[in-house]
Order: structure tokens, then C-alpha cells, then sequence
């Protein structure tokens, strides 16, 4: 398997399943409505649904980048998008959205040259490749926190 190959397996497993360190993001989703979504039991922290807002952000930030786009700081109202409609129907279109920014973001990775993992990421100081790894590895610390929101539930 190629390096490629085993970052877009990685980021399917951080967000579908089968990954080695537990629920992937998908999986800690599963059976949670849009009430349960919406909710904060925990006051200092983010809501469910707003934590699938900001990894579906982030993997679209980062395929952007991919693609060429030089993205300098992300305004905070677009790492931590609103939450205006809290309706089962709107909740559906985040979890849709959700994976729809995942799949678009390994067909980006599928698609990229390899000698490209080894280049700066315009305007920072990291390496698509650590750029790449580390979107996985957000999807899989924020796949926790949605754990526990549930169990605080």
C-alpha cells in the first residue's frame, strides 16, 4: 500500500469505521437525534452537532488547501460553524454534509501525487503530509469528545 493509500484508509477509518483506537467518528454518531445533538450537558463545552460542523469544516478547509487554495487563519464563525436549525431534518443534512466532506476529501487525497506529502502547505508551516495526518487524527480526538457528550446525555 502506498504512502497515499494509507492516509486515505486512515481517514476512512477515523470517520467510518474499523479504526484500531476505538469508535470512529461515524460509529460515536450512531442512534443520536437531533435533540440529543443540540444538547449541551456540559456548559463550557460544544454541542454534538456543532462538533460535526467543525470536523466537516476542517476536512473541507483541508481538501481546499489540497486543491490549491492558500487558506491563512479560519474566522471562528467558520471553525465552529452555527448551529440555526435544530430540526431532525437540518441534523440529517449535517450528518450528510459530514460525510460527503470526508468522501470529497479522500478522492482529493486519492488524486494527488505523491511528491506532493513532502511540500509546505502555502502560507504554513507543515507539510501536506502532517497537514493530511492530522486531519485524521482531528476527526479521531473529536470522535472521543462526542463519546462523552453522549454519556453526559
Amino acid at each position: 500500500m502506498s504512502e497515499l493509500q494509507s492516509i486515505v484508509d486512515e481517514l476512512r477509518r477515523a470517520s467510518e469505521g474499523e479504526a484500531w483506537h476505538g469508535p470512529s467518528v461515524r460509529e460515536a454518531l450512531s442512534g443520536v437525534t437531533a435533540t440529543q445533538a443540540a444538547a449541551r450537558p456540559i456548559t463550557e463545552a460544544h454541542t454534538i452537532w456543532e462538533i460535526v460542523h467543525h470536523i466537516a469544516a476542517w476536512e473541507v478547509f483541508v481538501r481546499r488547501r489540497l486543491e490549491g487554495e492558500v487558506i491563512g487563519e479560519v474566522p471562528p464563525e467558520e471553525d465552529w460553524p452555527p448551529v440555526p436549525d435544530t430540526t431532525e431534518k437540518a441534523w440529517q443534512q449535517a450528518l450528510d454534509s459530514l460525510r460527503a466532506a470526508n468522501r470529497e476529501l479522500r478522492e482529493a487525497v486519492a488524486g494527488v501525487a505523491p511528491s506532493r506529502l513532502n511540500e509546505m502547505v502555502p502560507g504554513k508551516d507543515y507539510t501536506f503530509y502532517v497537514m493530511l495526518h492530522g486531519v485524521a487524527q482531528h476527526a479521531t480526538y473529536h470522535a472521543g469528545q462526542i463519546a462523552l457528550l453522549k454519556k453526559a446525555l
